[in-house]
């Protein structure tokens, strides 16, 4: 069977991508080689609390500024709940507490305080960065790439604000830092910006294009701060459920290792296992190291392009750790994202961003725990030759972590009821990122946008996006690269594309933290809300205990099921190696790893499914 698009990788931009695609009728597969769907954005769960694996920033939600996620959502025609963070993090910086308020006039007003000797150029500073973003962004909403805009929608664009966009594409080639000593003589309120860089965009200022800098400072102010109600679990898997709802093939445990040729170009697939699976157009949404290292045949591949690729600066590799802890050693005063500074002139090890999100969503963890996720960069060798070293080097970076935040929320360490961490070697096992480099390439002047990969590759069959594309990093980036790819198909199939329309009705629904279980069953039918609830309970374990065989992928009806996903649900039912009797449901229960107290009724779950199919 040929598809008409075959997706390589579930994360949020192939997700984006197969989702928009298979809502507008087309034949599409998605190949993953993880078990599960969202790549980074995603979650794991250990002592009946869930912790986000990676992205859980998100951006994009809002009414204003660049919300790429909502123009998906309401292109979908698919709802969906977040929880809006009243305040957006906090930077813990040379002894002071600096608050982002969403409203920007309010956090002028705080940074003012802070570095009370640029006031007047703070202020400056960021109504100018404001009008431009008002001007360029807001004002005309334009949810493509840079390499896939519309030249006359850009020139309309450009001749409402002519002054405007001048100055913005003057921004392109010039380093944050020119653009911030235009305004600023301070060099501790220089150095502060360097610290809201390397969280960004995982580059220093004087790294990062002053075109990207000044969109990003004003941006969180414009949209807000989100998170999804319930858990990142869900926006994966709303997803995921759009696709299946529309015919699409959500493939896992898939693991690509070749892109097949004819006629001079991509033409198919080749799995780890040997499979084939062959399509009309392919979307690759991986690093570029493996697109042109591993995935393209040795033969396609140009002596520019490998120099191209291997001249690619990679953001740093990190590490992140996962704890439960005692609500008592978290403060009251606390954000649910802080970020953590030691060394004001210099990135370094401690850096760390704190995510505290069960402050704003307590259906992540039992009551009177809080879930803690802390990513920061990590700068030694994490080579796994020697297992011992190995482990050994685990347990440093705990011990060392725990410190810092110890440091934040003093006897933090007396209070930890479950931690573990993961190293740069398990976020490239878990996610495909070359060395555990969350971010791909660097976002930095001589690779950043039109210098990157593009939508389109030179074979009019295989198209890119993720971060390592035009847009670079974040959870809104690159879910507009997924856009971009996935209206650049629809042009192949003659299909009309994805465009912004006022008249679109919105799907997003905003929540006011703190979130309560019972809040999230609003938005569904009773029965629907039940079994939700129901399937929410298992652990989606990585090697579940359920079922131990090959005969049912009895975690992936359950995340999908926990999702409102029933289709997907009932199909991977229907893709069961034996019938499933309901004497092999209840032993699966009795195996279940919460059983007895916590057992997931999946007896109950499959009879709900099994009844919508009749």
């Amino acid at each position: 069977m040929e598809y008409d698009v075959i997706v390589i990788g579930a994360g949020l931009s192939g997700l984006t991508a197969a989702s928009l695609l298979a809502k507008q009728g087309l034949n599409v597969l998605v190949a993953e080689h993880a078990d599960r769907p969202g790549g980074s954005c995603g979650i794991f769960k250990r002592e009946n609390a869930i912790f986000d694996q990676g992205a859980a920033m998100l951006y994009g939600f809002g009414e204003h500024g660049f919300n790429a996620h909502r123009f998906l959502f309401n292109c979908l025609e698919e709802p969906f709940a977040v929880v809006k963070h009243e305040l957006l993090y906090v930077v813990h910086y040379s002894g002071k507490q600096i608050h982002f308020w969403p409203d920007i006039d309010r956090f002028i007003d705080e940074l003012s305080a802070a570095f009370p000797a640029e006031k007047a150029n703070i202020r400056r500073f960021y109504k100018e960065m404001q009008r431009l973003y008002t001007h360029v962004l807001s004002e005309t909403p334009s949810y493509t790439t840079a390499d896939e805009t519309n030249p006359r929608e850009a020139l309309r664009s450009v001749l409402r604000h002519p002054l405007s966009y001048l100055r913005f594409l003057s921004y392109l080639n010039v380093s944050a830092e020119t653009l911030l000593k235009r305004y600023f003589t301070d060099p501790d309120l220089l150095h502060f910006f360097d610290k809201l860089t390397s969280t960004y965009c995982y580059a220093t200022v004087a790294e990062a294009p002053a075109i990207m800098a000044s969109v990003m400072f004003i941006d969180n102010h414009e949209g807000g701060s989100y998170y999804p109600a319930g858990s990142t679990l869900f926006l994966p898997g709303t997803l995921e459920k759009v696709i299946e709802e529309n015919g699409g093939i959500m493939q896992y445990n898939s693991t690509v290792t070749k892109l097949l040729f004819k006629g001079g170009k991509p033409d198919g697939i080749l799995l780890e296992n040997g499979q084939e699976i062959y399509g009309k157009q392919i979307i690759y949404t991986g690093t570029v190291w493996n697109l042109y290292n591993h995935l393209l045949p040795a033969e396609q591949v140009t002596p520019k392009e490998k120099a191209w690729v291997t001249a690619q600066a990679a953001t740093y590799p990190s590490v992140v750790l996962y704890a439960l802890v005692d609500s008592a050693v978290i403060p009251p005063d606390t954000c649910p994202i802080e970020m953590l500074t030691a060394t004001p002139d210099a990135i370094d090890e401690s850096e760390v961003t704190v995510y505290l999100l069960s402050l704003d969503d307590h259906t992540l963890c039992p009551p009177g725990t809080h879930t803690v996720v802390a990513i920061g960069p990590s700068f030694r060798n994490w080579s796994t030759e020697n297992p011992t070293q190995y482990e050994t080097q685990k347990q440093e970076e705990t011990a060392r972590l725990i410190t810092l935040l110890g440091q934040r929320f003093p006897s933090f360490e007396h209070h930890i009821r479950h931690c573990e961490l993961a190293t740069p070697h398990t976020i490239e096992r878990y996610t495909l990122k070359n060395d555990g480099a969350v971010a791909g390439p660097k976002q930095m002047l001589g690779q950043h946008l039109l210098l990157r990969q593009s939508i389109r590759t030179r074979w009019d069959s295989l198209f890119c996006c993720g971060e390592s594309t035009t847009m670079g990093t974040g959870t809104p980036t690159v879910t507009t690269s997924g856009i971009a790819a996935a209206n650049a198909v629809l042009k192949k199939h003659d299909l009309p594309p994805y465009v912004w329309d006022p008249a679109r009705k919105n799907q997003i629904r905003v929540l006011t933290p703190p979130v309560e279980k019972e809040w999230l069953s609003q938005f569904y039918p009773p029965e629907q809300a039940r079994i939700m609830a129901a399937a929410q309970k298992c652990r989606f374990c990585n090697a579940p205990s359920c079922c131990q065989s090959n005969q049912l992928d009895l975690s992936g009806i359950l995340r999908r099921a926990a999702c409102g996903n029933f289709t997907g649900a009932r199909r991977v039912i229907y893709q069961a190696t034996q019938p499933v009797t309901e004497a092999f449901l209840r032993q699966c229960e009795a195996n279940c790893v919460q059983a007895p107290a916590e057992v997931v009724p999946i007896t109950e779950i499959f009879q709900y499914l099994t009844t919508l199919a009749q």
